[in-house]
Order: C-alpha cells, then structure tokens, then sequence
C-alpha cells in the first residue's frame, strides 16, 4: 500500500484540458510495483479520440498562454517548481513505487527534473530577437521568436518525472501548450506533476496527460495530427526512426534522444581510484537503465587487472532490494522482460569467452532484479560491446594505443555519451574533439545538468534539452521585413 502525505497527489485518470476523466474504452492500465510485483493501483487508458481531444484544447488555450507576458508564465512555472520541492517525498515514493529505483535516487531525480521548471521559468524572460543591420536605407530588418505551437511529448519509463519536466518546462516558457504521453508502466509520476502543475496556475488545455495501452494509436495521432507542431521524443533508436518517419508527411519539428551505447575510457595515467568511483556512478545508477551510463569500459592493458579488481571490490559494497528499503542502492529491472534480455546477453558473451568476474544471474533476488556484473576477456563481436545493455552490466576491454581506443570509442551508430579518464590534458582535448558523442565526462561519471546542453549525435537523435540552446527546439525565427523608411 502507497502512503502519501497528499493522498490527492496519486491519479487514477486521464488529465485533459485541466479535467480529470475516464477513458471512453473503460479499459484500465494495472500499474504494478517492479520490486514485488504488487499492484499499486489501475489507470484509466486512452486511445485516438481523446488524444485528439487534448490536442484540439491545447489549440485552443494556447493563443491566450503565448499572449501572456514572459514573465507571467515564468511566476507560474516558479510556482510549479516550488510546489514539487514542497512534495518532494510523496513524489519520490510514488516514483520509487511504479519505476523501482531506490528512494533516495528517486528523490535526487525529482530535485534534477525541478530544476529544469526553475531553469527555464527564467530562460521564458530572455527569448531575444535581433535587428540587423540592413543592405538598404529604406529598410529595417528584425527577428522576433515565437513559441513552435502545440506540442507533443513521449516520455520513457526510466525517468518518469525528470524526463517530461525537460521537455515541458521550456515548451510552457516558450508560450507552447503540451500533450504529453508517458510510459504506459510509468504514468503516475506524470499525473502527480500535472496535479502540482493544475495547483501553479497552469490554465486548462495548456498541459495534457494522456496514458494508453495502445501506443501506437496514441503515437500515430500525435505524429500525424496537422495541429502538433512539435514532437519531443526520448526512447530507443528503432521508435524514434518510426517516429520521424511518421512526423515526415506533416513536416514537424522533432527532438530525439534516443539510445546510448556510452565508451568509458580509462587511460594508463588515470586515477585508478576516481575512474572506478565514476564507473559505478555512471553504470550502476537505476541499475544501468540510463541512456548515458557507462556501456563499455575500455582500459590500458597496463592498469586493466587493478582497475577490474578495484571495481569488483566497489562494486561488492552495493545493496541490492526494493527501492524503498533502507541503504538499497541498486532496485529492479523495469520488468521480466528486461531481466531476460541481459541474462542473454551474459550467457552469450560467457560462451564467447567472456568471464564474469562478480554477478550473474541470482534467481533468489526476485523475478525483476539482476545482481551489478563486471565482466573481463570481452571482445567486440559480443552483444554486450556491440548493443545497448540497459542494465547493471559492465563489460571491461582492453586497450594498448590511444588510437585504438578511439577507434573502439566511435564503432557504434550511436553518439550520445562518453566518458574519459587521463591527467593528460592534450590527450583531453585531443581525444575529446575525436569522440563522436554529443556529450563527454572528462574524469566525471555524472554529467547532467540543467545548465548544460543534453543530446547526442549519429543515431543518439537530434536537439538539445536544458541549457539556453534547450529552448530552442520550441520557438521559431520570424524575420521581418520593414520597407518604406525615410532617413
């Protein structure tokens, strides 16, 4: 049973055009708890028609948010970040309880995805145009920015609270209205945030939440309604190539952030003892379900032995359990599903001649959980170098040359994030500037921010979120033309 402070705060609905309603099919959604398998409530399922309907009210209350004042939308949305940080611990038990991470990471990703509220509440009052210098004396040119339109957002399950903030919160500030559709395992975060969001100020229509068993009726009318304008998408690469493709006939704008396949290099001159710290940042958070976490870790054969024995030792101090347990700090896979994917693809890489060092399979944990595993003696014909493990497992390469490093670092479609470990500071820039990621940690295992531009590169999407460039991908360039002047 989930015991809120604010029992108000955990929705059963679908929320559209400031409304709490059932689905027309009737058919629930049973949200399930991933550390136990309880069942924590049902949630009412959209389909096509009200997906629709959300997005011709975000239409409609649109013109009235975007003909507000920057700053009256900005006292909204610090409104809103206020309200979360005052909810913070029912917030993070509801996160914990349908997503699985552990408490204090839930609450530490709840901060994170207040921050982006806070960010760009502020980033609202600093949407500049331009006058440029004109070619003729009769003319004066301007630029002005304006908000994309109506907006569609699907998020995924692994971060159900920061990842629709990143995407709401500069859309809100621009004078956009939002749809957004959450993982169907994960919607209770969402509503929790549209409930606060209701609480803020923010008018009917200008937020929607709709949920669905039925993704790809939800989807399809997001990408192929005339009045989306915009879609942000965060999820695996093959959906996202779907998505765009579907987005293509109405001409959208998209953002993509989409799968990682994250190189940890660790450089003879590293510090041994701060690159394992960063690795077991970087790999083990929400039991390696990022997209930037560490995916492969290639080291200099000089220090590859001492740098696997210090990880194994680290890594034997994590406890692993229900999110919601004192000291855990490793919870569950998202699902069985999950859990057989990556004992699949230790078995093959263990038949390839891959030995696990610490871990494995430990059918006593519980049905969704897969203990951290290190790994040694991988090669790169194994799936666990070749694919996105989206798991606790760490694969270790070794490496002789600076180059081969770099070479093993880029041979991968995707671009997202990269992590580097070296005292040598041309090797920084030079290694850096070489690495095909739209994000490097340079003897950091924690890069996100909201100051700093997230995204990637290649197969990894397109766009930026956070930062001054993350308000971008809402706001359009208006040129005008002023003819006719007399000097």
């Amino acid at each position: 049973m989930l015991t809120l402070k604010d029992p108000s705060l955990l929705k059963n609905q679908l929320f559209i055009n400031g409304e709490w309603v059932d689905g027309d099919s009737g058919e629930k959604i049973t949200i399930t708890n991933p550390a136990d398998g309880s069942e924590i409530c049902q949630v009412s399922s959209a389909g096509k028609n009200e997906t629709r309907y959300a997005i011709t009210c975000a239409k409609n209350a649109m013109q009235n948010w975007q003909s507000l004042t920057a700053k009256a939308r900005s006292v909204i949305l610090k409104r809103w970040y206020a309200l979360i940080n005052e909810n913070l611990d029912d917030l993070a038990n509801i996160l914990t309880a349908e997503q699985g991470k552990p408490l204090e990471e839930a609450k530490g990703e709840i901060l994170y995805g207040a921050s982006y509220i806070e960010w760009f509440a502020e980033e609202a009052k600093r949407i500049y145009g331009d006058v440029i210098p004109s070619n003729n004396p009769s003319q004066r040119l301007i630029t002005i920015k304006q908000a994309v339109g109506v907006v569609a957002a699907i998020t995924p399950w692994n971060f159900p609270n920061a990842m629709i903030t990143r995407k709401v919160a500069p859309a809100l500030a621009a004078g956009c209205a939002v749809i957004v559709k959450p993982a169907e395992a994960t919607p209770l975060s969402a509503l929790a945030l549209a409930v606060l969001a209701e609480r803020a100020g923010v008018p009917k229509g200008i937020l929607s939440i709709v949920v669905g068993v039925s993704s790809k009726e939800i989807g399809e009318e997001l990408t192929t309604n005339n009045i989306v304008k915009k879609l942000s998408f965060t999820g695996s690469t093959n959906v996202g190539k779907l998505l765009i493709k579907q987005c293509a006939d109405t001409v959208k704008k998209t953002s993509m952030e989409l799968g990682g396949n994250a190189p940890f290099i660790v450089f003879e001159d590293a510090d041994i003892e701060q690159a394992v710290q960063g690795a077991i940042a970087s790999k083990f958070r929400n039991a390696g379900q990022t997209c930037v976490c560490a995916n492969r870790f290639l080291v200099h054969r000089s220090i590859y032995q001492e740098f696997a024995e210090q990880f194994v030792a680290q890594t034997k101090k994590l406890v692993i359990g229900n999110g919601a347990d004192k000291d855990v700090s490793i919870g569950p896979l998202i699902n069985t599903t999950a859990v057989k994917n990556i004992d699949e693809m230790v078995n093959e890489a263990t038949t390839k001649g891959a030995k696990i060092l610490i871990g494995g399979t430990d059918k006593n944990l519980g049905e969704c959980f897969f203990p951290p595993t290190i790994l040694i003696n991988v090669t790169t014909d194994m799936r666990v170098f070749k694919e996105e493990i989206f798991g606790p497992v760490a694969p270790i390469i070794a490496f002789d040359t600076e180059e081969q490093a770099l070479e093993l670092a880029n041979s991968t479609e995707a671009g997202l994030a990269s992590y580097l470990y070296t005292q040598n500071y041309s090797r920084i820039w030079r290694f850096s500037e070489g690495l095909e990621n739209g994000i490097v940690g340079i003897n950091e295992g924690i890069i996100s921010t909201e100051v700093a531009p997230f995204g990637g590169i290649k197969e990894s999407g397109n766009g930026r979120e956070g930062s001054k460039y993350g308000i971008e991908d809402y706001i359009e360039i208006k040129y005008m033309c002023m003819g006719g002047i007399e000097s």
